[in-house]
């Protein structure tokens, strides 16, 4: 099995940055690729971004493009999600997942390891 555990989450007014952080234990040799969604208050989960284990693909969806950056340091199992111009729609729980399949997936499908999620509030 495989742990993760978000940190970064917070309130920021809008335009600030927050830097999201994700460190995964257990089983770890049998990770991928490692990504970011969001779920807003009455909203399905949404897809953010997503890393390969060796980094050389990552993946946005257009609302982050521009704004966010993933990186990924595997000695310490961490990926890392840098915000910045943060909007209020940017408002949601953000949670971490992982996976097994060596196919960097955009779909919650695509991921077996989720972590509990880290709240972030934009305000206006």
């Amino acid at each position: 099995q495989v742990q993760l555990v978000e940190s970064g989450g917070g309130l920021v007014q809008a335009g600030g940055s927050l830097r999201l952080s994700c460190t995964a234990s257990g089983r770890t040799f049998s990770i991928y690729a490692m990504g970011w969604f969001r779920q807003a208050p009455g909203k399905e989960r949404e897809f953010v971004a997503t890393i390969s284990r060796g980094g050389g693909t990552t993946l946005y969806a257009d609302s982050a493009k521009g704004r966010f950056t993933l990186s990924r340091d595997n000695a310490k199992n961490t990926v890392y999600l840098q915000m910045n111009s943060l909007k209020p729609e940017d408002t949601a729980l953000y949670y971490c997942a992982a996976a097994r399949s060596t196919v960097t997936s955009t779909k919650n499908i695509g991921y077996d390891y989720w972590g509990q999620g880290t709240l972030v509030t934009v305000s206006s």
